[in-house]
């Protein structure tokens, strides 16, 4: 039996640029349905570039089972200080109740923020962070894959168990790390 090669691809040889190649992939029907496989949440697109105030947050949702706003903020690079306070001004203005913050690679320190955030607000605002990675096996497509590095507490136990992909995940993480 002749097995394949895993390769993790670079997000910038797909993505050159965050606004004009990232967010519109994102947002497309069968991409954000990946994202909210790995949450558990049947997620809608509002609009990319959605007007706050003078700013423009990069996705706005709907949460397909009660109708609440949905934030996502992207970036293909780790977290920075300069996208957390793009995250907290744009939850703001759209009175988002789940907020996901993707990235290439979570500080330590980002990731403590989102956990320090779950921690201190009520359970109807859910942050969550997720790492996007980009695979391919020998000569075939590219595909991406979100890892959850930051959730709600609760999160599980409110969903009713493990995201759908997240034995998925486990299984691709191993591979990753073989």
């Amino acid at each position: 039996r002749s097995l394949g090669t895993l390769k993790r691809v670079e997000l910038r040889e797909v993505w050159k640029k965050e606004d004009t190649d990232f967010t519109p992939w994102l947002a497309k029907p069968e991409h954000i349905a990946t994202v909210g496989n790995a949450l558990n949440i049947e997620l809608e697109v509002q609009s990319e570039e959605h007007p706050v105030g003078p700013f423009k947050a990069d996705i706005y949702c709907l949460d397909l089972a009660d109708s609440s706003p949905v934030l996502i903020e992207n970036q293909l690079e780790r977290t920075d200080h300069t996208h957390l306070g793009q995250l907290l001004t744009y939850a703001a203005g759209l009175d988002a109740v789940t907020i996901i913050w993707i990235a290439k690679k979570f500080t330590d320190e980002h990731r403590a923020a989102l956990d320090w955030l779950n921690q201190r607000t009520d359970e109807k605002v859910n942050f969550f962070g997720l790492e996007i990675e980009l695979w391919r096996i020998d000569g075939s497509p590219i595909a991406p894959k979100f890892n959850v590095v930051c959730r709600p507490n609760d999160w599980v136990r409110r969903t009713g168990g493990p995201t759908r992909i997240s034995e998925n995940q486990r299984k691709l993480d191993q591979i990753g790390r073989a």
